[in-house]
């Protein structure tokens, strides 16, 4: 719930909701985000479930402060956020921030991430996790991409895979996304070294149940990652 204590927001932000398949949860979540005084661009890769439908009647419901965008097939995590980015800044965008639709993330962590950015005191800000508080599948796959991150991109960070971030126009203009999956958040860990960004990380909640386990980065998606860096490499 909001209260008077959160941060003003006194810059333009754009929230991207990068979005597969997220039926179940994509209303409650923009209707939160919505309440919060925030602009969403949805950002629908490629879904075949009703997604495409809830994101259009969103849209509808919520004129020049929900805005929808469909990929005709599934690109990856790193084309949405892409997508988004190129959107925002098409909309004016000051502040940009990834957030997953699925509702593992706690839309009260937003106060967190925007005020570094508005007040000037960072280029991006990363939600961090409790990996304590992960399942154990969940645990030992984000621990194995902060290892992997820091050896492909040179950049130690507490929560590499986090989908809670926020850029400033500055560095949402700088960035070099290439990643089409779930690549893209060690790429961005790569891209605050190599732009020199002020960074800064501020702690997250995340909501766990049996939707949300199912999404995110396990052991087998950090696999997975870890061939496509390989395969980059030697191209």
């Amino acid at each position: 719930m909001t209260n008077n204590k959160h941060p003003t927001i006194k810059k333009k932000i754009y929230i991207i909701l990068p979005s597969y398949n997220e039926e179940k949860t994509l209303e409650e979540v923009v209707e939160e985000l919505v309440l919060r005084g925030f602009n969403i661009l949805i950002i629908d890769d490629g879904s075949s479930d009703n997604t495409s439908v809830i994101g259009q009647k969103l849209k509808n419901k919520y004129k020049n402060v929900v805005f929808y965008y469909r990929h005709m097939i599934n690109i990856g995590l790193g084309g949405a956020i892409k997508t988004g980015i190129k959107a925002g800044l098409e909309k004016g965008a000051d502040i940009l921030i990834t957030f997953d639709a699925d509702g593992q993330h706690n839309p009260d962590d937003l106060y967190n991430i925007y005020p570094p950015l508005q007040d000037d005191e960072a280029d991006v800000v990363i939600g961090a996790r409790n990996f304590q508080d992960m399942p154990t599948s969940r645990r030992y796959g984000n621990s194995l991409m902060n290892f992997v991150t820091f050896i492909f991109q040179g950049h130690s960070v507490k929560d590499s895979q986090s989908g809670l971030r926020g850029f400033n126009r500055y560095a949402a203009e700088s960035l070099n996304i290439n990643s089409p999956q779930y690549g893209v958040s060690s790429e961005i860990i790569g891209e605050i070294k190599r732009k020199n960004f002020r960074f800064k990380e501020v702690p997250m909640t995340t909501i766990y149940d049996e939707h949300t386990i199912q999404k995110g980065t396990n052991t087998m998606v950090g696999i997975k990652i870890v061939i496509e860096f390989l395969n980059n490499m030697f191209r």
